[in-house]
């Protein structure tokens, strides 16, 4: 890649956001994205760090939204521990990974928006950052960044690699233009055989590509009895040992309605019954809470808790904020991982496999191939394809509790087998 080929890029970026500026305008206005880190993503003005002198090394951190940032947690513990020579910065893109992230880690790492793809910008931010590795989450793949740190001397990372298939596909019509991009990475630590093929056929160096498995597992917790599940729990009021969460979370239009109405045909027989819904984005908590109203259910908001307490203890919960569906997985016996029934491609269905719950999804989960054929291979969860499958499925997790128990037992048995994909992660960078 040479600085003809950046410029190029930079006017095709500039194209782009023309063409793209009225929805980009409308979601600002309307659900205040992009609004934040201008300075950030267009100047590259990030925090601005002294160079470290040798043993010690700053590590570039960059995840781009919530499920990447909660990705780098058992890392970044794990660096902590073992190399505290090692300062950790961490970017992202999105509004609510800067949120979530701020919450995760700004007591003891620099926080900022990775800037965009311009040149001028990434050049500015690997000046001001000065880092000595630059590692990127899962398919973070920016030419103008990949070459502005390497013309810092800086090494490049890509962990818990992967493709979608629509990715793959569309990197490969273009493997000409990204071989050399891809080529520039030091290390590709990828999540599967499937995916050290594609990156190797796309281009990429083999002797850079290393099998280290997912480390999602690694992130998922396993304990019910954690701090944060049981302080939610109480919060909300549910008695874990004699009520069952039905919790939808990760969720996209019509996902919510789908789980409401499971639950308003099983709420009469099955007392015991409580619904959670997470959307999966934050502008669509008002939407749903509409379509809460409208069904006329007597339900509560997750941000009325702190300051409502009597509120706890209703049958339906929506929670309208970010950052703990993690530890909400906890208190459920089954669920439903979203994302799954439209386009996006799934989400992470590991956590609640973790927890023991009984894991259902849609049958759109192409961004999680992998994880989806093991867990299906090992009998650990069921996909459901349309509202009366995701009734049924409930209906029959309630009926026989021994299915319900035996399904969260395997996928569990799953996730505590394929834990280690941190710590061969952190002997690559190493």
């Amino acid at each position: 890649m040479n600085r003809f080929v950046s410029w190029f890029l930079n006017v095709a970026y500039v194209g782009l956001l023309v063409i793209f500026s009225p929805i980009i305008l409308y979601r600002a206005v309307a659900h205040g994205k992009y609004r934040q880190g201008f300075r950030q993503k267009f100047l590259g003005l990030v925090p601005e760090l002294p160079q470290l002198q040798a043993p010690k090394r700053r590590i570039w951190f960059h995840a781009v939204s919530v499920g990447e940032i909660n990705l780098l947690r058992p890392l970044l513990a794990m660096i902590r521990e073992e190399r505290p020579d090692w300062e950790c910065v961490v970017s992202t893109t999105s509004l609510t990974g800067m949120q979530l992230a701020k919450r995760l880690y700004a007591a003891d790492h620099k926080v900022f928006y990775c800037p965009l793809d311009f040149s001028w910008a990434v050049f500015t931010a690997i000046r001001r950052i000065r880092p000595n590795m630059l590692v990127l989450a899962e398919q973070e793949i920016w030419p103008n960044l990949f070459y502005a740190a390497k013309k810092h001397g800086v090494k490049l990372a890509l962990i818990n690699g992967r493709f979608g298939e629509s990715g793959y596909r569309r990197y490969k019509r273009f493997r000409l233009f990204f071989r050399p991009i891809l080529r520039m990475l030091d290390v590709i630590a990828v999540q599967s055989e499937t995916y050290a093929g594609w990156f190797h056929s796309v281009g990429a160096y083999g002797d850079t590509i290393e099998i280290t498995g997912s480390m999602k597992f690694d992130g998922a917790q396993t304990d019910r009895n954690n701090p944060k599940t049981v302080q939610l729990a109480n919060l909300a009021g549910i008695n874990v040992d004699s009520e069952i969460v039905f919790l939808a979370g990760s969720t996209q239009e019509p996902e919510e309605e789908y789980a409401l109405d499971a639950f308003e045909k099983l709420k009469d027989s099955w007392p015991q019954l409580k619904l959670i819904l997470v959307p999966r984005h934050p502008e669509r908590f008002e939407a749903v809470a509409n379509l809460l109203e409208s069904r006329g259910v007597d339900w509560m908001r997750r941000t009325q808790l702190d300051s409502q307490p009597d509120k706890k203890g209703k049958r339906v919960l929506l929670v309208d904020c970010v950052g703990e569906l993690g530890a909400w997985w906890g208190v459920s016996k089954i669920a439903f991982v979203g994302g799954s029934m439209g386009s996006r491609g799934g989400q992470n269905m590991l956590e609640p496999a973790a927890f023991g719950a009984a894991v259902s999804f849609g049958p759109n989960t192409k961004n999680f191939r992998d994880i989806v054929d093991l867990l299906l291979q090992n009998d650990a969860a069921i996909v459901v394809h349309d509202s009366n499958e995701m009734f049924k499925f409930v209906q029959k997790c309630l009926e026989q509790p021994d299915f319900a128990r035996q399904l969260g037992d395997r996928g569990c048995e799953l996730v505590k087998r394929n834990l280690g994909a941190t710590k061969k992660t952190l002997n690559l960078l190493k």
